[in-house]
């Protein structure tokens, strides 16, 4: 037993020391908890998509309108955005050209028209214009869904409230108390409701969420149909009417990147190994340079990322249907800058890393830890708004995006262009701290 307590000890020393072995085992699945966690709403108050830009075009003048607007504003998955600066600074309210525009730019994935004729007095009823674009299948849904309910909820209540008020200024207050106590027993018949709380909830402004709550005891979806007569939600969507299969195309990109970035990794890594087997003495024996050793490594990587990339977007194409083709130039061009980017993070992590069991671990962490915020496992707005920020800074983000302006949007060469710009800038800062860590580094001596 004894004996058996001295190697347990050896052992327990030997993890203690292991960098990799520790991270691998704690920091690792800790960081993906605590995304996972944040992406299904532990330790928050509400699950589902934060701060999703909703631009809100409100042309109406009408009260009932405005506080629709402001029920929008309460609803957290939205950041309800209705101005915008001119040239000169000056800000002003948003127009439905400048809305459409910003659709184009990628600034907008949803947004709410309310025509000046979205109330009318001589109907009962309220008209709308939805304009989205959904390209992430997973937050469309859900946004989609956000939105009808905060209409659905609030627009009865307003419309009801107005209409109650106007009655009363024409015809008198008796008039009208005898014409909503026979609407209110009418609703209550029609729907299985309370007649009193029916008449309570007009009087209070809030019809609309006691049809909402009681959907359930009615047959064959009534409320529901009431409430898409009265309130008439045209839809247009601006990009992506042409994909066949949403998820896959966008799923396709995420996990492309997820294995693409181990693949030029791992190839970096062989750095180590080449040393070990000390094949660098002999090179450097001759007349190359380390400069030439890591250039034809830098290189070898890119292509082995285009043409990586390149496979696994066929490859979807025949499994799931995904149009790789008729975008194809621009496809090449996100794909090689894609793959020079991740070359970089590659070499980023052998320069940095003195073993090849660091590099891995290391690589390991921040592999998961990308694709994770940066949205290739699910959308990033279904994430903290500060880890929404943090995403911005990998190139998996990055990526994605510019997949989707070339699968989705069909986006042309100058639209494409500042998002190649920032993974090539990014490779370049990447490369620039690799090449200065190698020349001080332990890699070549």
């Amino acid at each position: 037993m004894k004996l058996v307590l001295t190697l347990l000890r050896k052992e327990l020393l030997l993890f203690s020391k292991d960098r990799v072995a520790f991270s691998l085992t704690f920091l690792v699945p800790v960081v993906l908890i605590y995304i996972f966690g944040a992406v299904f709403g532990v330790n928050r108050s509400n699950s589902g998509p934060t701060g999703i830009a909703l631009a809100v075009v409100n042309e109406s003048a009408a009260p009932e309108i405005a506080k629709l607007v402001e029920a929008l504003r309460k609803e957290t998955a939205f950041r309800v955005v209705e101005s915008t600066t001119d040239d000169h600074g000056a800000a002003h309210a948003l127009t439905e050209a400048e809305v459409r525009e910003g659709f184009k730019a990628n600034r907008y994935r949803f947004a709410l028209v309310l025509p000046a004729d979205a109330t009318s007095d001589e109907t009962f009823g309220l008209r709308l214009k939805l304009l989205f674009n959904p390209r992430n299948d997973i937050e469309s849904q859900v946004v989609m869904g956000l939105l009808q309910r905060t209409i659905y909820t609030a627009a009865p209540m307003l419309l009801m409230r107005s209409l109650e008020q106007q009655a009363a200024a024409a015809i008198g207050r008796v008039e009208t108390d005898r014409f909503y106590d026979e609407m209110a027993a009418t609703i209550g018949r029609s729907f299985a409701l309370d007649v009193a709380k029916v008449r309570e909830s007009m009087r209070a402004g809030a019809l609309g969420d006691v049809i909402a709550g009681n959907s359930g005891n009615a047959a064959n979806g009534t409320p529901v149909n009431f409430l898409e007569r009265v309130i008439k939600i045209e839809q247009e969507q601006l990009a992506g009417a042409q994909v066949k299969n949403t998820g896959a195309t966008r799923a396709v990109g995420g996990w492309a990147m997820m294995f693409l970035l181990f693949a030029l990794s791992g190839s970096a890594m062989s750095l180590f190994e080449e040393k070990k087997a000390g094949l660098y003495l002999r090179l450097l024996a001759s007349p190359v340079r380390p400069a030439h050793i890591l250039w034809s490594k830098y290189v070898f990587g890119i292509l082995l990322g285009l043409v990586q990339l390149t496979a696994l977007f066929f490859a979807g194409r025949l499994m799931f249907g995904i149009d790789v083709t008729s975008n194809f130039a621009n496809l090449l061009v996100i794909c090689a800058a894609a793959a020079v980017a991740c070359t970089a993070f590659g070499m980023l992590l052998a320069a940095v890393t003195r073993t090849p069991a660091a590099a891995q671990g290391l690589a390991t962490l921040l592999i998961l830890t990308m694709s994770a915020v940066g949205g290739a496992w699910f959308p990033t707005s279904f994430m903290p708004e500060f880890i929404q920020q943090l995403s911005k800074l990998t190139v998996v983000y990055w990526a994605m995006e510019g997949f989707a302006q070339v699968l989705w949007n069909d986006c042309t060469f100058a639209e494409l262009l500042p998002t190649v710009g920032v993974l090539l800038g990014t490779a370049a800062a990447l490369i620039g701290v690799s090449l200065w860590r190698f020349r001080t580094g332990p890699v070549f001596e």
